[in-house]
């Protein structure tokens, strides 16, 4: 019995997907029982059961494609509070170019049917990379702090975008919302599975690429970093660009989903949830430490925390407060680790 404490304790305080593997399933557990038992017969409960996990992951894939990215940006030792804000000017700019009113930019340049969706998504996924090239830019090269640098791109995108989007309505043509409307029988499972394939692609680039180990380099000794030939200013530009371009790629799912945009709140809070998933996942918040598994793992701990606060009948407004202790808890147990 001593001998297996001592292993559980030992794996919990070693292995960060260990505990939020255990963590997860014990609010799974409790979820499972929020659930209740009031229903006719267990194929009725059963089929509860998944249509409400189904939600869970469809309602939390946009924020874990950008909890994707932002685990690069903070295994780096950086951060993007501007996550929220590029995706509404990326989410902006494919509407005005897909635009079903017949004023779109694509449209008006000659293409034509799937052709002005394919120009429009790479052009929103270069937008992306662009605004996180810029973020990138300042803080690798112009050397001022992540948190100052996108703090004040996050304001300075949403304004600019609401600037030039007054008065403008676009709305995506209805053939193009089947790339996240899509329905296998009678469920939207699309978001879902560009999430996990987003996460598995990324996951060998952070495993079995060089540039992973480099993140990992530049997050865990950046001095150290430099002194074995890594291109520090490099890496820190390119998981900007990469983050930039995640989130790109969500304003597309969000806005092919929804089939608009409302610019002033599109991607609120979402660096508060992408941020808050990375660091329960296991990523070491002063950088040099992480996984995309744990991220997930992390965005899946917050979806049902959500889901299971909702089935309780908990007041929105409380989540947040509950979503910010868990934040908390999860620093204060690296900080235990790393001081042990």
């Amino acid at each position: 019995m001593k001998k297996a404490l001592l292993w559980f304790v030992k794996q919990w305080s070693e292995r960060p997907l260990f505990s939020t593997g255990l963590a997860l399933l014990a609010m799974i557990i409790i979820q499972t029982a929020a659930l209740g038992t009031n229903y006719a017969s267990f194929g009725e409960w059963l089929s509860a059961f998944c249509v409400n996990w189904i939600n869970v992951l469809r309602n939390n894939a946009n924020v874990g494609i950008v909890a994707l990215g932002m685990t690069f940006v903070i295994i780096s030792g950086g951060i993007d509070l501007a996550v929220g804000s590029t995706l509404a000017m990326a989410g902006a700019l494919f509407l005005l170019m897909v635009d079903g009113s017949g004023h779109g930019w694509m449209a008006a340049a000659g293409l034509s049917g799937w052709w002005i969706f394919i120009g429009a998504f790479f052009c929103t996924i270069l937008c992306g990379a662009l605004l996180g090239g810029l973020n990138g830019v300042l803080v690798a090269n112009g050397g001022i702090p992540p948190f100052i640098v996108t703090l004040g791109t996050m304001k300075c995108f949403r304004s600019v975008t609401q600037y030039f989007m007054q008065g403008r309505t676009p709305t995506v043509p209805k053939e193009f919302l089947a790339f996240s409307s899509l329905q296998f029988g009678s469920t939207m499972l699309m978001p879902i599975i560009y999430w996990l394939l987003a996460a598995v692609l990324l996951h060998i680039l952070y495993r079995k690429t060089v540039f992973g180990s480099h993140v990992i380099a530049v997050g865990s000794n950046e001095k150290a970093a430099k002194l074995t030939g890594i291109n520090v200013r490099s890496v820190k530009r390119w998981v900007y660009i990469l983050s930039g371009m995640l989130v790109a790629f969500a304003s597309i799912i969000q806005v092919c989903r929804i089939g608009s945009m409302d610019y002033s709140n599109a991607g609120a809070g979402y660096e508060m949830d992408a941020i808050a998933a990375v660091i329960v996942g296991g990523t070491r918040m002063s950088g040099g430490r992480g996984s995309i598994l744990g991220t997930v793992l992390g965005v899946l701990i917050i979806g049902v925390m959500n889901n299971l606060l909702n089935l309780m009948g908990v007041p929105p407004f409380l989540r947040e407060a509950f979503k910010g202790v868990i934040v908390i808890v999860a620093v204060l147990l690296q900080k235990k680790e790393a001081t042990s």
